[in-house]
């Protein structure tokens, strides 16, 4: 267990160092295109292997639970970010659309997921 947790916040930890060379926060560095785009390259992988591919068998029901709980609180908290950044922009008259179709498309699959496992159980 302990391993797994070792294992959780390496990746974790990757994806933030990443996505802080990606976003580039203090301007400390003035990247090629090359480079900007290797770097969103692989922070588009390592981010889709860390959400769909790492750790996706659950072996029993307590792992079910603990899957099913730490993603309402991924949801919770993706749905409220988004909602702030929604508020925030739109006191300022500038909503990005990509915002806006995140919190929608999160919703729509949380809903979808809802019918679908009520329809299958």
């Amino acid at each position: 267990m302990r391993n797994n947790k070792l294992q959780e916040s390496i990746i974790a930890a990757v994806l933030i160092a990443i996505a802080v060379f990606l976003l580039n926060p203090f301007n400390w560095w003035m990247p090629s295109n090359v480079v900007m785009l290797i770097a969103a390259g692989l922070a588009a992988v390592f981010a889709i292997y860390a959400s769909f591919a790492w750790r996706e068998q659950a072996q029993d029901e307590r792992e079910h639970m603990l899957r099913s709980f730490s993603g309402r609180i991924a949801f919770l908290a993706g749905s409220g970010m988004l909602s702030i950044a929604i508020i925030v922009q739109a006191f300022a008259h500038q909503v990005d659309p990509w915002l806006v179709l995140a919190l929608s498309g999160m919703v729509i699959a949380k809903i979808a997921g809802l019918w679908w496992a009520e329809y299958r159980h």
